[in-house]
């Protein structure tokens, strides 16, 4: 166990605290539960910047890292859904949610035949990321019907426009083989 990798335990140990705190009934639950994820997002770049720093990559880091990135993003997401109870804050939810889904599939599968380099983490992949986090922070920060409620849910739909591109990014790099060629003539 090494410092990379307990910061990436964190972030899931921060999960029902920051459920706990988003459901407290008081009103600093939204600064408070926002900073709970802040904090948490920050782990994920400080884990990933000193596992590449200090050689401390593993592969139980390399498992553990992206598990907790979507738990955190996932339940972040499906309390704002709760809480917001609108259609405009889950369509990008569930765009974001179920693009986790489907590139983790396709990365376990790549990672199974052998492909799982051309389904590595893409430039846009980070930005994405890094809209969607602050998104999220911004939702958590207000109660709904706030402006900067409002700005979260605009930059949320920015992520899910992000989100998209890049996962056809990766079903492009993937392509080749999902649907190899017949080789066989027919």
């Amino acid at each position: 166990m090494n410092l990379p990798n307990v910061l990436t335990l964190s972030r899931i140990v921060m999960i029902p605290v920051f459920v706990a705190v988003f459901y407290l009934p008081v009103d600093w639950r939204y600064v408070v539960s926002a900073a709970i994820f802040g904090v948490a997002a920050g782990t994920d770049w400080l884990d990933g910047y000193l596992a590449r720093k200090l050689d401390q990559s593993t592969p139980f880091g390399a498992f553990l890292d992206p598990v907790a990135d979507k738990l955190m993003v996932a339940v972040a997401l499906t309390v704002l859904i709760g809480e917001h109870a609108s259609f405009i804050l889950t369509l990008p939810a569930m765009v974001i949610i179920g693009r986790e889904i489907v590139i983790s599939a396709l990365r376990e599968w790549m990672a199974e035949v052998g492909s799982r380099a051309s389904v590595a983490v893409s430039y846009i992949g980070k930005i994405k990321t890094t809209a969607q986090m602050v998104a999220i922070i911004m939702l958590l920060a207000a109660p709904p019907g706030e402006l900067v409620a409002h700005a979260g849910t605009a930059l949320l739909y920015v992520a899910a426009v992000l989100t998209l591109w890049s996962m056809l990014l990766y079903l492009k790099a993937a392509w080749p083989d999902l649907f190899p060629e017949d080789n066989t003539g027919q």
